[in-house]
């Protein structure tokens, strides 16, 4: 993925806002898989799914990050509230409070299908 993209999708105001709201990576239960991806790479993937309304099956390859992976985090992301309290975040510190809402309706009209 370019930087630049990255960049566009999640300012890094935005991301150093959302780092410590993300729940802690835990391996799944059942065993196997892989490494854990990079935050910054997944929470990017998501933010684009979100906003552009593109199903999680066609995330783009160039985010590096599988769709089920997306899918997941997101879902595991929207059980926590991480949503609202970015949105809320960036309304108190006055970073992006604009693209975080944006990023929090779009999950909340998503979360409803």
């Amino acid at each position: 993925m370019t930087d630049d993209l990255s960049r566009r999708l999640v300012p890094d105001e935005l991301w150093e806002l959302a780092v410590p709201l993300l729940p802690a990576f835990a391996a799944r239960p059942q065993g196997g898989g892989t490494a854990p991806h990079d935050e910054r790479a997944v929470f990017t993937a998501v933010v684009y799914v979100l906003t552009s309304g593109c199903p999680w099956r066609q995330v783009p390859s160039m985010f590096g990050i599988p769709p089920a992976t997306a899918h997941r985090r997101c879902t595991r992301w929207t059980g926590s509230d991480l949503w609202r309290r970015l949105r809320d975040a960036a309304v108190e510190t006055g970073v992006e409070p604009g693209w975080a809402a944006v990023i929090a309706d779009a999950a909340a009209k998503r979360s409803l299908r």
